[in-house]
């Protein structure tokens, strides 16, 4: 396996970093797993254990089905999530079964496990030091201003929400109103000229829904159509249905929006010209979002992906599949991709210069890359950015 002189990339990072005027983020499950949020693994543990009676029982019928058809990993609750929904559409939610579920039934287990997420999230979430996640957007808030900030997230979690707001940072997230805040498609079909007032404000696109969203039918048309809801202090007394994990049939049906529309946002925003787009906490395990991004990546010779990887292993499942993307470079402890090509880091102290320390990217303990981790990478940002006191400022 070839060698690639870390002290080399890291160089080329920091230029990418200074010179490039437009920049966006895809942050993934990883983030918020830095902050002690539990992953889709752990959830799925904790769902199971907080079941009772006949939701118990249908959760394992549908775990012991679908692991008869996932054979190289374990069944999570997005993969249950995804089948219960199913089969609330193939019975149209009636006492009709599919696979042993009638639709009434598995409408109630998807409500309840549902309600369940929300309270492990929001109990997990007031403990929460969100102080990296706010200085990483303040970091942000004070880059060029000639163009958005936009960033794309599956974490359906609040995080990134209340570190924006305890620093009083402006973001919009395709949401508009006061009472009841409704999804509104143009604001996302658009992007905002630069006589926009609201043009350094961050975008927020949440592509696997929120904890804050709501499906609503509409008392005229009946159609359902999704709100954001504020502070809930009983997730079981709230008579919607929260819109997390969207079922991958949901992205050809009626409640298909937002989603399709973060999607197509998403393909618009790495098809608009020169691009530096970081992703950080994502396993790329979404093929849904992968075929998009890969598309794009072949389509935009403008667009540079930079991808912080927690795991060796991630980098592996990577490279096979982009192998060929020269505008694609992807960060792991050991290993790593620098223009298609999967190498080990190779890190030789004598070649730093006099004024170059490695301790924000290379532990010299372990001999590995830091930047997988969420926490290290928000301190590379703001260490080399040469703005550490604009940003304590902000985020007091």
């Amino acid at each position: 396996m070839d060698k690639i002189n870390v002290i080399r990339e890291v160089r080329e990072l920091k230029t990418h970093l200074s010179y490039s005027k437009n920049i966006g983020f895809f942050f993934g499950a990883g983030t918020s797993c830095a902050l002690n949020i539990p992953n889709v693994e752990q959830l799925t543990s904790e769902i199971e254990s907080k079941l009772t009676g006949e939701n118990l029982s249908n959760f394992k019928l549908v775990n012991t089905d679908l692991e008869t058809i996932i054979t190289t990993r374990k069944v999570n609750i997005e993969d249950i999530l995804n089948q219960i929904r199913r089969i609330r559409e193939l019975t149209g939610e009636t006492t009709k079964e599919y696979q042993g579920i009638s639709g009434t039934k598995a409408k109630l287990l998807d409500k309840e496990i549902c309600s369940i997420i929300y309270d492990i999230i929001a109990e997990k979430e007031k403990v929460a030091d969100i102080e990296k996640t706010k200085k990483f957007f303040a970091w942000l808030s004070l880059l060029n201003r000639d163009f958005s900030k936009e960033i794309f997230t599956t974490n359906y979690d609040l995080i990134i929400e209340k570190s924006l707001e305890a620093s009083q940072i402006p973001y919009f997230d395709g949401f508009v109103g006061s009472y009841e805040p409704f999804f509104w498609q143009e604001s996302i079909d658009q992007f905002v000229s630069k006589n926009d007032m609201t043009q350094n404000w961050i975008r927020l696109w949440k592509i696997h829904g929120s904890l804050s969203w709501f499906w609503k039918e509409n008392p005229i048309t009946k159609a359902q159509q999704i709100i954001r809801v504020g502070k809930i202090e009983n997730i079981k007394d709230e008579e919607n249905e929260l819109v997390i994990y969207p079922s991958k049939e949901k992205y050809d049906s009626s409640k298909k929006q937002p989603f399709i529309a973060y999607f197509d946002r998403l393909k618009n925003y790495l098809l608009s010209g020169e691009l530096l787009f970081v992703f950080t906490g994502y396993s790329f395990s979404d093929q849904h979002i992968n075929e998009i991004i890969f598309n794009c990546l072949r389509q935009n010779n403008r667009l540079t992906a930079l991808v912080f990887f927690f795991k060796d292993s991630e980098v592996e499942n990577l490279h096979k599949q982009t192998s060929s993307y020269m505008n694609l470079n992807v960060f792991g402890p050991t290993k790593a991709i620098i223009n298609g090509n999967l190498g080990e880091w190779k890190y030789t102290a004598a070649d730093l210069k006099p004024n170059e320390k490695p301790d924000s990217f290379w532990n010299t303990i372990d001999n590995k890359f830091k930047l997988g981790d969420f926490n290290e990478l928000v301190n590379f940002f703001i260490i080399n950015s040469g703005k550490k006191e604009a940003i304590e400022s902000i985020v007091k």
